[in-house]
């Protein structure tokens, strides 16, 4: 197991990411979450990760429920954000705050950031006091370490850092498949976070699931090295990284979690060989030419068209990567039954305005109209 080298509390570097679980529905699956919840602790792990806003509000509600009313509070990491959405001057930022406490069912957050930080809303955080409102909470032992999560160019990371150096930790999108990408400039970011001596927080590892769901040809390459799970080489790449003090996983089901923990039991960065089946895998899937997008559904709640982005571009990923018959029938039977579809874009760029990878989304409907509305 890797033992964390930068807060001694976390007794792991592997966490539970938090916006995606096992879902009923529209409703979180809690007896599932508490078996997955009970199977983290006791397996020697300890970080959770949540916001406000993951799961529509639920996140926070089924931590309460399936984590923090059951476990002692000293058993557990939590970390919660501050997410631009739900403040608009200074003064909303502590009631929020204690929303969120409520919410979750404890007094205090391990770690509070910052989240989504970016050029668009990065002047509003400025504006309204945050991060000073945020090292106060510091201070009055309501939150214990003060960081952010982040979704821009490295310059603009620089930015931030040397407005505030008290920053405490970077959560920043890593991933073989996002590492040289020009629209996420993972490793320009994460050179950034090294520069400032910034301990780093992965999320997506496994680009929202995208990284199993690989061609036959980048399989096959990973077959060929004779062990583990296609996840499991994603997870043990971002955390091969000096620097790296959390990889956190969005696992929606117990075969996931169990599958993870595996892998991390007995952690091993990796191997020249397997670095380099991990470099052949990321030049298959980048000649792909996939939307990349990691479902995280920051454009849906905004769209006045109601159109489920992600599951629309999901559909087309499919149809072009697994020629699966299937992406037309969800196409038009499931996901634009009672939603939008691609055509009913009015180019209003609200989605753009949110989208953490920088994807322009406008074009990219278009281009999934003519896939799937011929």
């Amino acid at each position: 197991m890797s033992q964390n080298p930068f807060f001694p509390e976390i007794k792991t570097r592997f966490g539970f990411g938090c916006m995606r679980l096992p879902m009923i529905g529209e409703e979180v699956d809690l007896e599932q979450f508490k078996q997955m919840a009970d199977l983290f602790l006791a397996r020697g792990y300890n970080y959770f990760d949540t916001a406000h806003g993951y799961i529509k509000g639920k996140s926070e509600l089924a931590l309460r429920e399936g984590l923090t009313s059951r476990h002692p509070r000293e058993s557990y990491i939590l970390t919660d954000k501050l997410t631009a959405n739900y403040f608009e001057t200074e003064a909303d930022i502590v009631p929020f705050f204690e929303s969120q406490l409520a919410a979750c069912g404890v007094d205090y957050f391990d770690f509070y950031l910052m989240h989504a930080q970016s050029a668009q809303n990065f002047d509003k955080f400025r504006r309204c006091r945050a991060y000073e409102t945020a090292f106060e909470l510091k201070k009055q032992g309501r939150v214990r370490h003060v960081g952010i999560s982040f979704h821009d160019t490295p310059e603009m990371l620089e930015t931030i850092l040397n407005t505030y150096p008290e920053i405490e930790l970077v959560q920043i999108q890593f991933n073989y498949a996002d590492y040289d990408d020009p629209a996420v400039q993972s490793r320009a970011v994460y050179e950034v976070c090294q520069k400032h001596g910034k301990p780093v927080i992965v999320m997506e590892p496994v680009k929202g699931g995208k990284l199993v769901e690989l061609p036959e040809e980048a399989k096959a390459v990973f077959d060929a090295l004779g062990g583990g799970s296609y996840a499991s080489y994603a997870i043990r790449f971002a955390e091969s990284f000096e620097g790296v003090c959390m990889v956190l996983s969005g696992m929606s089901d117990l075969g996931q979690m169990e599958d993870n923990l595996r892998t991390m039991d007995d952690f091993k960065p990796l191997d020249e060989t397997e670095m380099d089946a991990v470099r052949r895998v990321n030049a298959i899937f980048h000649g792909k030419h996939l939307i990349a997008c990691t479902a995280c559904r920051y454009c849906v709640d905004g769209c006045p068209m109601q159109i489920a982005i992600p599951d629309l571009f999901s559909c087309y990923n499919s149809k072009n990567l697994y020629k699966d018959w299937n992406a037309a029938f969800y196409y038009k039977d499931v996901h634009t039954v009672n939603r939008g579809k691609a055509s009913d874009c009015i180019r209003c760029g609200q989605c753009e305005e949110v989208c953490p990878q920088h994807l322009p989304i406008r074009e990219l409907l278009q281009d999934v109209a003519a896939e799937f509305e011929k």
